[in-house]
């Protein structure tokens, strides 16, 4: 059972990469969610947000126990808030325009999940597997309004127009 933790915990050992875990970790959830927007089954990305948030909570005090409070390695809560960055986008039928989404999107999440601001910081003290994961899922939040705002008052730059 702990080698299953690990392997989903780890965004299957996307996190174990030594340098930059998170990024590594988000960028595999990114190519799945490239997968999904390519289905054009927008549905799935709140299923991939909420399994990935379920694996979070039940890998969570595994991690801790195993390498410390919340470990770089542990990305599943990345793949969550990953794809609540693109939960309420409106994709399109071209791949360029959907790469430059998903990329505007990787950025924005991996900038308020490194630097933490405007609350996300304070997220981390919750106990346990909720301190780990609601960091995330703010700065995915957070991800999603900036890209919503891009997308508003420059759609040219991200090929929406």
């Amino acid at each position: 059972m702990n080698a299953l933790k690990r392997f989903l915990g780890t965004g299957f050992y996307s996190g174990l990469i030594p340098k930059a875990p998170g990024t590594a970790g988000s960028f595999v959830a990114l190519l799945i969610i490239l997968a999904i927007v390519q289905s054009q089954v927008y549905e799935l990305l709140l299923v991939f947000a909420v399994i990935s948030s379920a694996i979070t909570l039940w890998v969570g005090s595994f991690f801790e126990e195993e390498y410390g409070e919340d470990p770089g390695c542990l990305v599943s809560d990345e793949w969550a808030g990953q794809a609540l960055t693109f939960f309420a986008i409106s994709f399109t039928d071209i791949l360029m325009t959907n790469i430059l989404l998903l990329i505007a999107g990787f950025l924005l999440f991996r900038f308020f999940d490194i630097l933490k601001p405007l609350g996300i910081k304070r997220l981390q003290n919750l106990e346990g597997s909720w301190g780990i994961l609601t960091d995330d899922l703010l700065s995915g939040l957070y991800a999603l309004i900036c890209l919503k705002t891009l997308i508003f008052m420059w759609p040219k730059i991200l090929g929406m127009a």
